[in-house]
């Protein structure tokens, strides 16, 4: 189960307003600059670190995915991420909680713009590193003569996060230092959860976003694949 600490960031203005859900063409230039000033902050709040493992898959059925220990998934994207796979890789990565720190002390003192530009800049990092670590998966699974299918994360239309514990007890996620609270979120908040679905016929030709009733109005949409 390799826990990964190895995860190199690059940062520049645009991935901050990024971030944020920003156009970097039209930011406003105060906000330009305040994008600016969080890129000599950033590195000293980031504690970067991921962890997956792969669990073989016995059956489905319908839209219950049944794991080789008994556990499930249920849900109409959860079902059609996976499908086809032999094991799935579960996955949790965080950024730790000192920028989320800074985020609420530069809030309180009055500095907004700061803020939002450092919140932007945690939530660009988590990007970066929930892809660095699906890589690795998809770079391990090839090694295997296996192929990686879609990402996919409870929470996201179509898979409920209340089945986030179900993927927790796949993983020793508090090793990383992360933990769920009583409504499956996870804390540090600036972490992300996902499963890719592994297996000789699978195919990564799609994303979430592309089963969301959201994807045509989305901030956030993911079109990598396009």
């Amino acid at each position: 189960m390799p826990v990964i600490t190895d995860l190199p960031l690059s940062f520049d203005t645009e991935h901050v307003l990024q971030g944020q859900g920003l156009d970097p063409a039209r930011a406003r230039p105060e906000i330009v600059a305040a994008a600016q000033e969080a890129l000599g902050e950033i590195e000293a709040l980031l504690a970067p670190v991921a962890l997956y493992d792969t669990v073989p898959v016995r059956e489905f059925r319908h839209h219950k995915v049944i794991l080789e220990d008994g556990s499930s998934f249920a849900g109409e994207l959860v079902a059609r991420a996976l499908a086809g796979a032999t094991e799935i890789a579960p996955a949790v990565c965080t950024i730790g909680s000192a920028l989320e720190t800074r985020v609420g002390a530069l809030f309180a003192a009055g500095k907004p713009l700061r803020a939002l530009a450092l919140d932007g800049a945690g939530i660009a990092a988590l990007g970066q590193i929930s892809q660095a670590v699906g890589e690795r998966i998809c770079a391990e699974a090839t090694s295997r003569g296996l192929r990686a299918g879609m990402r996919a994360s409870p929470g996201q239309e179509g898979w409920p996060l209340e089945q986030q514990p179900v993927l927790f007890d796949l993983l020793p996620a508090q090793e990383i230092g992360v933990r769920l609270t009583e409504s499956c979120l996870m804390l540090p908040r600036k972490s992300v959860s996902f499963a890719v679905g592994l297996g000789p016929e699978m195919q990564a030709d799609a994303t979430a976003c592309d089963y969301c009733s959201k994807r045509d109005h989305c901030r956030w949409r993911d079109d990598s694949r396009r």
